[in-house]
Formats: structure tokens, C-alpha cells, sequence
């Protein structure tokens, strides 16, 4: 990912174009790019008995980092007009439940990967096949490569902003 080091002080959508990445995916691969600044962002200073903490009944900073990766790689596997292994279905049943084994920098380390792995797979498309047709899980909801691309890059920027909440919550707490 080369990203100027220099415009760094910058959101990543006003850094310019990132190199090989078709025009149609630049806002989802800024968007996705961004999160994972954000998330790193807003944990650096968490203590690690508070990430799987839920304040007031509500998901745990654990929960959205892990939800994050889990999505961006459902929907890459939807846009590949492939089903979910059981593998998958297994991290989707386990997201959120706390596994004091996870640390932060752990989770942020599966989440940079699975951004990295989105961009590097976003450079393979064409325009012609971002408007192709898929489905969306065992009940086969309808979409396109395009859908599922922006669906996860928007839902992580959606989970960046509730773990934002929850971390100011947690924060305000120990004061």
C-alpha cells in the first residue's frame, strides 16, 4: 500500500488515489484504509482487561475489531461467487465472545491483514466484473461485486464508530 507517509496528517480519502486500484473501488479502499488507521487510533491507549467489556449492555471494542475482519472477509468470498467454509462460520459464531487469549494488537493484526489481503484482491478487478451478480448467504439475497465491496468497507467505518463510543465510554469510566 503506498500511501505518502508525508500526507499522513490527512483523512486517507484526501491522500489522493491509491496506486492499482480501480477507480470504482478508491472510496471503499479509502474507507477500509481508514478504519484501520481509526481502530489503531482509538486503542492505543486501552488496557487489555478492557477490550472485552461491554458498558451499558453494549458490544465490546473486541467484538467490532473481530467483526470488522470477520465481514470484510465474508464479503470478499461473496464476491468471488464462493460459499463460506466452515471455517468461516466458525469465526462468525466466535466473534464477540471474549477470549482472553486475544489481545488488541492481535485482533488489530488480523484486521490489517484482512485490509491489506481487500486491497491487494481489489487491484484484480475490472469495471466489467465489479458490476457482476452475486448472492448474499444461504438465502441467496441478491448484489453485485461492487455491493458486497462497498458493504464491507461502509459496515467497518459503522463498527469504528460504535467502538469509538465504546471506548470513550470505557475511558470515561476509569476516571
Amino acid at each position: 500500500m503506498q500511501h505518502s507517509k508525508e500526507k499522513k496528517t490527512h483523512e486517507v480519502w484526501l491522500r489522493g488515489p491509491i496506486e492499482g486500484i480501480p477507480a470504482l473501488l478508491q472510496p471503499a479502499a479509502h474507507a477500509l484504509l481508514q478504519a484501520s488507521e481509526d481502530v489503531h487510533k482509538y486503542t492505543t491507549d486501552l488496557p487489555e482487561n478492557l477490550l472485552w467489556k461491554k458498558p451499558v449492555g453494549r458490544a465490546s471494542i473486541g467484538f467490532h475489531i473481530q467483526h470488522m475482519t470477520g465481514v470484510l472477509d465474508r464479503m470478499m468470498t461473496y464476491s468471488k461467487a464462493l460459499p463460506l467454509s466452515d471455517l468461516q462460520f466458525d469465526y462468525l459464531k466466535k466473534e464477540g465472545v471474549a477470549n482472553h487469549k486475544l489481545s488488541i494488537a492481535l485482533l488489530i493484526n488480523a484486521l490489517d491483514k484482512k485490509v491489506y489481503r481487500a486491497l491487494e484482491y481489489f487491484k484484480t478487478l475490472s469495471d466489467a466484473e465489479l458490476k457482476e451478480k452475486r448472492t448474499v448467504g444461504r438465502k441467496e439475497l441478491p448484489s453485485t461485486v461492487i455491493g458486497l465491496l462497498f458493504h464491507a468497507a461502509e459496515h467497518a467505518q459503522r463498527h469504528v464508530g460504535q467502538l469509538l463510543v465504546t471506548a470513550s465510554i470505557l475511558e470515561s469510566e476509569k476516571e
